[in-house]
């Protein structure tokens, strides 16, 4: 179950927006780049006391992981020049919500 869930969460991470960005733009590269930027919003961790548990799900726990920073991720969607962070940021969080699923059931 653990291998599975590794392969889920890195694999949303670092492969599905490679597959984002070459099917949507042009300058794939560039795009994947962005899209991999987006993953500095886990420097929220950081302020997490203990900084690592393997057993609490981000969602909803970090700053950034919380439902203002989701609402603006939505938001960013509707901004064309920045909507690739809000594509990459919620496709983060989807990941991450994935982990809690995995969490649950153990």
């Amino acid at each position: 179950m653990k291998l599975l869930q590794f392969l889920i969460h890195y694999g949303l991470h670092f492969g599905y927006p490679v597959f984002i960005a070459r099917f949507f733009y042009t300058n794939w590269q560039k795009a994947y780049v962005f899209l991999l930027l987006t993953m500095l919003i886990d420097l929220d961790h950081l302020l997490a006391d203990p900084l690592f548990d393997p057993n609490r799900c981000s969602i909803f726990f970090h700053a950034l992981h919380g439902r203002v920073a989701i609402f603006l991720y939505v938001g960013l969607l509707f901004i064309k020049k920045l909507r690739i962070f809000g594509v990459g940021c919620l496709l983060h969080l989807l990941a991450d919500s994935l982990d809690c699923l995995f969490q649950d059931l153990g």
